[in-house]
C-alpha cells in the first residue's frame, strides 16, 4: 500500500493557518521566518492576523499557503513522520506543486517563497483587470464542459482549467466566453454553473506572460530531484527528473490542472492512502469523489500530528 502527500491550491487560505504549528514547533514556526526575510515581508502577521481580503490576493495568498503546508511537514518531520520515509509519491494543485518540491527537497523553502510572490504578482498581471474569468461547472464530466468551452469561446480564449473531479470542472478565459458557457453549461444540464470570485483567468491561454516570467525565473533556480517522484499537474503521471519537473512548471502556468487523472494514476498504481498537508480539506474531497478505495487524511494543525500519534 503506497501513500501520497498532497499540498493544496489557492482558495484554502485562512486567516490563522499554521499558527498553532508555529506556537507548538520552532521548526514550524522557523518555516514562517524563512519565507518572511526571503520576501522581506511580514507575511506571517498577515496569514495570522491580517485581513482576508488581502491574504488572498495572488501574490501573498500563494506563497502562504506553501509556509503553511512546509510549516506542517515540519513538525510532521519532529515526530517521526518523514515525507522520505512515509510517502512514495508527493502531489499538489496548481501553486501546490510547488509545496510538494520544497517538502520533497527539491527547492529551498526561501527559494519556493520567492518563486510564488515572482508566478502571483506575475499571474495577477497578465491581463487587464475585469477581462478575464473562471467558473465552476458543477455536474457534468470533463469532456462536456470540454466541449461547452470550445462553443463559448467563438475566436476568444475559453478553456478548461482545472479538472477537479468527475463532477467539477472549472473554466477559464476571456469573461464574455466564460459567461456564454455558464449559460450553455446550464442548458446543457449542469447542476450548477457559477462565476468565480477570482482576480485573474488561471491556467489558460492569457497566462501566457505568466509562462514567460516563470521561464526566466525558473532558469536560475536551482532544483534537485525530489526524495520521491511528483505526480505532475502536467503530466498526470510521475517524475523525479529536474528538467522535465522545471519545463512543466512553466507550461502548468497556461496548463491544465490535471487532478483527476492525476488521482486515477495514483489509485491505479497502489496508493491507498492520502494526506493533505497544509490548509484545509478541499483536495481530499476531491480524492474521495474520484477514487472510493483511498483514505483521505487532512494535516493542518498541531491537533491533526497529535491524532495521528493516537
Amino acid at each position: 500500500m503506497s501513500r501520497a502527500f498532497i499540498f493544496p491550491g489557492q482558495g484554502a487560505q485562512t486567516i490563522g493557518m499554521g499558527r498553532d504549528l508555529a506556537q507548538t514547533y520552532a521548526s514550524a514556526r522557523a518555516v514562517f521566518e524563512e519565507v518572511d526575510a526571503a520576501l522581506g515581508q511580514n507575511l506571517s502577521h498577515l496569514i495570522w492576523e491580517g485581513a482576508l481580503e488581502e491574504l488572498t490576493l495572488t501574490a501573498n495568498a500563494q506563497p502562504a499557503l506553501m509556509a503553511t503546508s512546509l510549516a506542517a511537514i515540519r513538525a510532521l518531520e519532529d515526530e517521526g513522520y518523514a515525507l522520505k520515509d512515509y510517502a512514495q509519491f508527493v502531489a499538489g494543485h496548481s501553486l501546490g506543486e510547488y509545496s510538494a518540491l520544497c517538502a520533497a527537497g527539491s527547492l529551498s523553502v526561501a527559494d519556493t517563497a520567492r518563486l510564488l510572490r515572482i508566478r502571483g504578482d506575475a499571474m495577477q498581471k497578465a491581463t487587464p483587470k475585469g477581462q478575464g474569468a473562471m467558473a465552476a461547472i458543477l455536474g457534468l464530466d470533463f469532456d462536456t464542459v470540454a466541449e461547452v468551452a470550445a462553443e463559448a469561446a467563438e475566436g476568444a480564449v475559453c478553456q478548461a482549467a482545472n479538472d477537479n473531479d468527475p463532477a467539477q470542472v472549472v473554466i477559464s478565459g476571456d469573461a464574455a466566453a466564460v459567461e456564454r458557457a455558464v449559460d450553455i453549461a446550464k442548458g446543457r444540464g449542469a447542476k450548477r454553473a457559477v462565476m468565480l470570485p477570482v482576480s485573474a483567468p488561471f491556467h489558460c491561454a492569457l497566462m501566457q506572460p505568466a509562462a514567460d516570467v516563470m521561464a526566466e525565473a525558473l532558469a536560475d533556480v536551482p532544483l534537485a530531484a525530489p526524495a520521491v517522484p511528483l505526480v505532475g499537474n502536467v503530466m498526470a503521471s510521475p517524475s523525479d527528473d529536474p528538467d522535465t519537473i522545471r519545463k512543466n512548471l512553466i507550461t502548468q502556468v497556461t496548463g491544465r490542472v490535471r487532478w483527476r487523472e492525476s488521482v486515477i494514476w495514483m489509485a491505479e498504481n497502489g496508493v491507498r492512502n492520502t494526506w493533505e498537508i497544509g490548509a484545509g480539506k478541499a483536495l481530499s474531497g476531491m480524492v474521495k469523489r474520484i477514487a472510493r478505495e483511498i483514505e483521505t487524511t487532512s494535516i493542518g494543525t498541531a491537533a491533526d500530528i497529535a491524532a495521528l500519534k493516537g
